[in-house]
């Protein structure tokens, strides 16, 4: 059963998408049927069935593809038909001079097969039947008119909400790690965990990462969306947090590395240590209350919020001579990582 793992993907299409697709395909396929009689809308129902994707802008490049590879197919298989005339190896010529000619143009994936495959099915099928080349172009047509309609009016795809929770996602992981630099902070810890330490918070660019990917696809999703104007905000308050989340993760990683690199536990007993300690915990308390879910909460929730815990900036007092530079770097990064979360220039 451990092959079948391969056949399958990681998580399932969305049910409405699903629906929609088989909306697309019964409606091509009765609509070219009512207008096309000759042969069965089969080529109609497959390009709706190909044409509705996840999100409107790829729907339509889906369909210009798909029209364009059938229309391209036709004009190779009628050249060839022309040149050469009938004949059992003609329909070998025309796939090969389909292929060539997807090659020279630079054609994408899908039309360059959909090329080849217009040109045989015209020349094997079509020869017995004159009017098939143009029906195919026909029904074609049809089915990726009505796919990209049916996704247009059909509740229309919109990915912010998946991209959203990456970027909280992208949050919560690096409230994480300045938790674990305020823990890092209060008590010895082994050459081994301060390592972790720092590798952990170097996997932060995956997700931010991960992040973009989502924002990208929410932004796609977007592109000719009719309900772009009620969604733009959203995207927009997610961008502008990712953005603010990618400079905390390089004063995450930062303060990672200083205490990798000059942690001793004589460090604990510097008397500024420990309000470094505590503000840094406040840090990770206040960046989490900034989580986009929290703005959609609802007013009575938001109502019981715990407030910032951010103090005033922290009074230093001298440091050993040997813990200057450590101190002083880690000040320094969290008096930016305030700035980031509180909005205000701390100096």
């Amino acid at each position: 059963m451990r092959y079948l793992v391969a056949f399958r993907a990681s998580a399932r299409i969305p049910l409405l998408q699903a629906g929609k697709t088989a909306l697309a395909t019964v409606a091509a396929w009765l609509l070219a049927g009512a207008l096309i009689h000759h042969e069965l809308p089969t080529f109609a129902a497959i390009a709706a069935l190909l044409v509705v994707q996840p999100s409107l802008n790829q729907s339509v490049a889906r369909a210009i593809e798909r029209s364009l590879g059938v229309v391209a197919g036709v004009l190779v298989a009628y050249v060839v038909g022309v040149v050469f005339g009938g004949g059992y190896w003609v329909v070998l010529v025309s796939i090969v001079v389909a292929i060539a000619l997807a090659w020279v143009f630079r054609l994408t994936p899908t039309t360059s097969v959909q090329v080849p495959i217009s040109a045989m099915l015209v020349l094997s099928i079509g020869m017995s039947t004159p009017a098939y080349a143009v029906d195919r172009i026909v029904e074609t047509v049809i089915g990726a008119a009505i796919g990209v309609l049916v996704n247009i009016f059909v509740v229309p795809p919109s990915a912010i909400e998946p991209a959203r929770a990456a970027v909280d996602a992208l949050l919560d992981e690096i409230a994480d790690r300045i938790d674990a630099l305020a823990r890092a902070l209060s008590r010895p810890h082994s050459p081994r965990e301060l390592d972790e330490l720092l590798i952990l918070s170097r996997l932060l660019s995956a997700m931010v990462a991960k992040a973009d990917a989502a924002l990208k696809a929410a932004d796609e999703s977007l592109s000719i969306n009719p309900q772009r104007g009620r969604h733009q905000p959203r995207l927009t308050e997610a961008v502008e947090l990712r953005n603010r989340l990618d400079r905390l993760v390089t004063r995450t990683l930062a303060m990672s590395r200083t205490l990798r690199d000059r942690f001793t536990v004589e460090l604990l007993g510097e008397p500024t240590v420990a309000a470094l300690a505590e503000e840094t915990r406040r840090a990770a308390h206040d960046l989490r209350l900034q989580r986009l879910d929290a703005a959609d909460a609802p007013a009575e929730a938001s109502a019981h919020v715990e407030p910032p815990a951010l103090t005033a900036p922290i009074s230093v007092a001298g440091p050993d001579p040997q813990h200057w530079i450590l101190i002083g770097s880690l000040l320094e990064d969290l008096r930016r990582i305030r700035e980031e979360i509180t909005g205000e220039d701390v100096l």
